[in-house]
C-alpha cells in the first residue's frame, strides 16, 4: 500500500500534535471532573463510536475467548493503568511533567526486553541508561512535596503499566484488526475505569460544578482527537509509512506537551526538569536510531496486531 508523500505528512503533523496536546486536555478535564471517571467515560465513548464506524463500514466486532482475554489484559494495562492513571497523576502534577516522564516509556520497553533475555545494541543499552537519568532529574524538584511527589509516583506507575501492557500486547492473541483491538481495549479498559471510580466513591464527587464547560470541551477532544483522529492517523501510517518515520513521535510529542502547558497554563518546568527532558528525548532518539536505521527505508505493509502500544495519553 503506497501513499502521497503529503498525506503522509499530514497524517504524520495529526499524531504530533494531537497526542502532545492530550496531556493539556487532560489537565483541563480533570479540573472538574473525577480523574477515573473522565477517563473511563472518555474510553467508553470513543469505543462506541469506533465500533459503530466499524459496523458501518462492514467489519465484524466479534472475537474469539482468547483475543477478549488478551483484549481485556491490554486494555487494563494500556488504558485502565496506564492512561487512567495519567488522569490521576495530573491532578498533582503538570501536564508537561507528565508527558517527560511518558516519553520514556520506549527506554522501558527496552529494559524489559533486556530482562526477557533479548539484545538490543550498544547504543539502545546506553541510550536506556540516560534516560533513567533525565527521568531522575525530571521527578527531582518535586520530591520535597508531598501531593507532587504523590503525582509524580502515580505518573511513573502510570508509564510502567503501559510499558508492561506495551511488551505483552505483542504477546498475546489480540484480534489481528487493530481497529477491532482497539475498540474492545477501550471498552473494556474504560469499563474498568468506571468499576473503579465506583470503588474510590467518586460517583458521589458529581455535582453541576463537575461538568464546567472548559472540562467538558477538552474531556470531548480527547474522545474525538485524541483517541479517534489520532490513533487512526497512526494506525493509517503504520500501514504507508516506514516505521522509522512514524516512531518520530516519541520525541516530539512531550515538546508539544511542554509548549502547550507553558503557553494555556502557565507552567514553568524548572531548569532541571527541562534538562533532564532533553536528556529523555535525546536518548529515545538514539534508541529509535539505533532500532530502526535508516535501511528500513520500505513501508510497513502491515500493521502489527493489536493497538500502537508505545504512546501513552
Amino acid at each position: 500500500m503506497t501513499a502521497p508523500v503529503k498525506h503522509i505528512w499530514i497524517a504524520l503533523a495529526i499524531v504530533y500534535v494531537v497526542w502532545g496536546s492530550t496531556y493539556l486536555g487532560i489537565k483541563i478535564a480533570v479540573d472538574t471532573i473525577p480523574p477515573l471517571i473522565a477517563a473511563g467515560s472518555r474510553f467508553l465513548t470513543a469505543a462506541l463510536l469506533l465500533a459503530a464506524i466499524l459496523a458501518w463500514r462492514g467489519t465484524s466486532l466479534r472475537i474469539t475467548r482468547a483475543e477478549l482475554g488478551a483484549s481485556a489484559i491490554a486494555g487494563g494495562l494500556l488504558l485502565g493503568l496506564g492512561v487512567g492513571l495519567v488522569h490521576v497523576a495530573e491532578t498533582r502534577i503538570d501536564s508537561s511533567v507528565a508527558a517527560m516522564i511518558a516519553g520514556t516509556v520506549p527506554l522501558q520497553i527496552i529494559g524489559f526486553r533486556l530482562v526477557a533475555g533479548e539484545s538490543p545494541a550498544r547504543a539502545t543499552r546506553l541510550s536506556t541508561l540516560a534516560g533513567l537519568v533525565g527521568l531522575g532529574l525530571v521527578v527531582a524538584p518535586g520530591l520535597g512535596a508531598g501531593s507532587t511527589a504523590l503525582g509524580l509516583a502515580v505518573m511513573i506507575s502510570a508509564t510502567i503499566s503501559w510499558s508492561t501492557g506495551s511488551f505483552l500486547s505483542k504477546r498475546v492473541p489480540l484480534p489481528r484488526n487493530p481497529f477491532v483491538a482497539t475498540a474492545w481495549e477501550m471498552a473494556l479498559g474504560g469499563s474498568f475505569l468506571m468499576l473503579g471510580a465506583a470503588a474510590f466513591g467518586e460517583y458521589g464527587e458529581l455535582s453541576s460544578a463537575t461538568f464546567a464547560l472548559d472540562s467538558m470541551l477538552a474531556w470531548a477532544y480527547l474522545v474525538v482527537m485524541g483517541s479517534l483522529v489520532g490513533f487512526s492517523a497512526y494506525a493509517w501510517l503504520l500501514r504507508v509509512a516506514p516505521i522509522s518515520l512514524v516512531v518520530t513521535h516519541q520525541y516530539v510529542n512531550p515538546l508539544v506537551a511542554i509548549a502547550l502547558g507553558m503557553a494555556f497554563l502557565g507552567e514553568r518546568p524548572s531548569p532541571w526538569t527541562l534538562a533532564g527532558a532533553g536528556l529523555v528525548i535525546g536518548a529515545v532518539y538514539v534508541a529509535i536510531r539505533a532500532e530502526f536505521p535508516r535501511r528500513a527505508a520500505r513501508p510497513e505493509r502491515v500493521a502489527p496486531r493489536g493497538t500502537p502500544a508505545d504512546q501513552i495519553g
